[in-house]
């Protein structure tokens, strides 16, 4: 267990807190696979750089991804006073979300599961 009073532990915690700018989207309706395939291009470019990148993009997910790009570069303006001519994305990735399990009619009276895959997406971005 730990030690001290409970705003010390708190404190601790709260003092270990990341401050770089960052934006989450939950529950996206893409596959981890086909996020990371954006995402896989836009890690550690500056942020002018992967916004081209992603508008220019063929896939679904980078229009997904280019919102939560745009919110990131607005959360580091706004929140953090960061020059947005500076940043570059640090970190960028996609979690396993939960599975929507659908039930697809076949032939003789068989029933094939489809599986709608859900991610948690995250931008990370930093100043040079």
């Amino acid at each position: 267990m730990a030690k001290g009073h409970r705003s010390q532990i708190k404190r601790e915690r709260n003092a270990q807190k990341d401050t770089r700018p960052s934006a989450k989207l939950s529950y996206a309706r893409v596959s981890v696979q086909k996020a990371c395939f954006v995402l896989d291009a836009i890690r550690g470019k500056d942020v002018q750089t992967a916004l081209g990148i992603v508008t220019y993009n063929p896939r679904y997910a980078s229009t997904l991804i280019k919102k939560l790009l745009e919110s990131a570069i607005a959360n580091a303006e706004n929140n953090n006073g960061m020059n947005p001519e500076n940043l570059y994305v640090e970190e960028c990735y996609a979690n396993k979300g939960p599975t929507m399990k659908r039930i697809k009619p076949r032939a003789q009276g068989r029933a094939y599961r489809i599986e709608k895959r859900m991610s948690h997406i995250t931008v990370v971005l930093n100043e040079r």
